[in-house]
């Protein structure tokens, strides 16, 4: 019987009705009791961390949340992690960086419906959650609509259908079906490897989204501000306008500030490929970082990351050159 740390830290699923809306209320022990059954399959032990709307989960939630799961690492087979979903894509990506050599399974989960809700996910998607421990699905997942989905690939895209979470530009790492959770990734061989925490992240990083006719003043601000560094979701594979008004001499006074500018696709699928029209050619010279295929919360706690490791601008280049958790797919 494996043993699993249940960290709750609010969300839909552990909400109740309040004056003025749903609000987290329901304590971890008082979740475990809507699913009694898991105690038949798993030794369960609870530690109520935070009791948050995810909306309100920031930088500081997500290092006691990666702190927490590494000092419970080496007591149990895993750790399952309730979460609102609107930021659980961020901070599902965060904590698969911050946690260097995860083997074995750290699974993020919540609902669309609070679990006292008669035609609620919240049952399901714990069931799916506790068995990707079970299975001894590696790394950091999120466990959705009975899939399991690589925490640095998962994204939000439905606000209230169940089918929220989507593995954008890789597959899903398991799913459930009639005969049970089938594992579509490789198990590893040592799941007690050591696990390095790298919790410094740098909270000076701005996400922009670019449209048509943009104010390239906006950029001049983000220096004046003293931000660390820039993500831009430019134009399908990595397009920004430089006729009449250009962004890009902008964009060079930035990088040669030695601010980090990462740029992205706005599109959900398939990524950025800079080098494929001219005004990508134009903006590698300007010093610019591709995210290639990652997701825009990807890139976003990746850059946050990556500057609490280095202020050196090459190296933030070459970590995001790098794939540490499968967020960027191979090129060749």
């Amino acid at each position: 019987m494996k043993s699993v740390l249940l960290i709750t830290t609010g969300g839909t699923i552990a909400s109740v009705q309040g004056a003025e809306g749903l609000r987290p209320g329901y304590s971890s022990a008082e979740l475990l009791r809507f699913v009694e059954g898991l105690n038949a399959y798993y030794r369960i032990d609870t530690q109520e961390l935070l009791n948050l709307d995810s909306s309100n989960i920031q930088v500081d939630e997500w290092i006691a949340i990666a702190r927490a799961i590494h000092a419970a690492l080496p007591k149990y087979d895993g750790v399952v992690v309730t979460h609102g979903t609107d930021t659980m894509a961020y901070t599902a990506s965060m904590v698969s960086f911050m946690l260097q050599g995860l083997k074995k399974p750290v699974v993020f989960t919540g609902s669309q419906m609070p679990i006292d809700n008669l035609l609620t996910d919240a049952r399901n998607n714990l069931y799916t959650a506790f068995a990707a421990v079970g299975c001894g699905i590696p790394g950091v997942t999120v466990a959705f609509n009975r899939r399991i989905i690589p925490g640095c690939r998962a994204v939000k895209v439905r606000s209230m259908g169940f089918e929220a979470f989507e593995s954008v530009n890789a597959g899903d790492l398991g799913r459930v079906f009639a005969d049970g959770l089938r594992p579509l990734c490789a198990i590893p061989g040592d799941p007690d490897s050591p696990v390095a925490l790298r919790d410094r992240v740098c909270r000076e990083v701005f996400l922009l989204k670019l449209v048509p006719g943009i104010n390239p003043d906006v950029l001049c601000m983000l220096r004046r501000m003293r931000y660390r560094g820039i993500v831009i979701e430019a134009f399908g594979a990595g397009g920004m306008q430089f006729v009449r008004t250009n962004l890009l001499e902008h964009l060079r006074v930035l990088t040669e500030a030695g601010i980090a500018v990462v740029v992205c696709s706005q599109c959900l699928y398939e990524g950025s490929s800079l080098g494929l029209y001219e005004v990508g050619q134009k903006l590698l010279s300007c010093g610019v970082i591709p995210a290639r295929d990652m997701t825009t919360e990807a890139a976003v706690t990746k850059l946050m990351w990556a500057l609490g490791q280095t202020d050196d601008a090459r190296r933030v280049a070459e970590i995001f050159n790098t794939s540490y958790c499968g967020e960027i797919t191979p090129e060749g």
